[in-house]
């Protein structure tokens, strides 16, 4: 049973069930995406201690790979820096490929506010943590600020009732809710049944290096009828699964093995 206490305010275990009773028709509609498999986006183009000449190899090598969704990180204590970094990785990926730049909390208000109007004409998809994690107002400021820019956020929300402050707010717009931040799967689909009801996606963060994520954002879609738009994949620590996640041509090869593809290599070993 899912934990929605203080969320009664919004969403009652009779809007839960409801919201799943309204889904449950298309379900057999949305099914194919498990053959299709679920897009990705390639968040390691553009760690922050990357030189410029490291993020276009990167930027080259995604495209390669089929990957059209990458991620810049920016936040520097020099503005010029990250308004450079982000024409570079523009221009390389192109007009219609995305582009999200994550500051990862590192701007005030008032610099979030300068950035995000200094980095508008390369049609960012979202802006990723703006500015402190605690400070909803100035997410709805901001938000409300940069209009038809967007807002992403839930690496450092740690629980639904945050979260649901934030949605209420209209702070944020897509909802980065992650299992392994959360209370576990029980609070990461609390959190998804609440942004269902404020008509929101879930584009998870990948504290998990998307190896339970993969399970959770065929749910959303399916169960609940979420969009899909597109899930962080982190190519890294790999080979500390038993079964990794797949990502082929850009998109998530839906899991064969039952469990949530988060055993660990060197635990089985022993």
């Amino acid at each position: 049973m899912l934990d929605l206490s203080y969320l009664e305010d919004v969403l009652t275990p009779a809007d839960a069930l409801a919201l799943l009773e309204k889904a449950e028709p298309a379900r057999a509609e949305r099914e194919p995406v498990l053959k299709t498999g679920y897009p990705g986006y390639d968040t390691s183009v553009g760690w922050f201690g990357y030189d410029d000449e490291k993020v276009g190899e990167n930027a080259r090598r995604a495209l390669d790979k089929g990957f059209r969704a990458f991620k810049l990180k920016v936040g520097s204590r020099d503005p010029a820096r990250d308004i450079r970094r982000a024409h570079m990785l523009r221009e390389l990926v192109g007009e219609y490929c995305l582009v999200m730049l994550d500051v990862n909390q590192q701007w005030t208000f008032p610099r979030a506010l300068e950035m995000c109007r200094s980095l508008a004409d390369i049609s960012p998809y979202w802006i990723e943590e703006p500015t402190h994690p605690d400070d909803i107002a100035a997410h709805r400021k901001l938000a409300q600020a940069i209009s038809p820019m967007r807002v992403a956020l839930g690496e450092h929300v740690p629980n639904r009732v945050m979260f649901k402050n934030f949605m209420q707010a209209g702070a944020v717009h897509f909802v980065q809710a992650d299992c392994t931040r959360l209370a576990g799967v029980s609070e990461f689909l609390a959190v998804a049944l609440l942004a269902q009801k404020f008509d929101l996606p879930v584009v998870p963060h990948v504290g998990d290096m998307g190896q339970i994520h993969q399970h959770l954002v065929l749910f959303n879609h399916i169960a609940l009828g979420q969009p899909v738009i597109f899930l962080e994949y982190i190519p890294h620590l790999r080979q500390q699964f038993v079964n990794p996640a797949r990502v082929e041509g850009g998109f998530y090869k839906t899991p064969e093995i039952p469990g949530l593809s988060a055993d660990l290599a060197e635990l089985m070993q022993r």
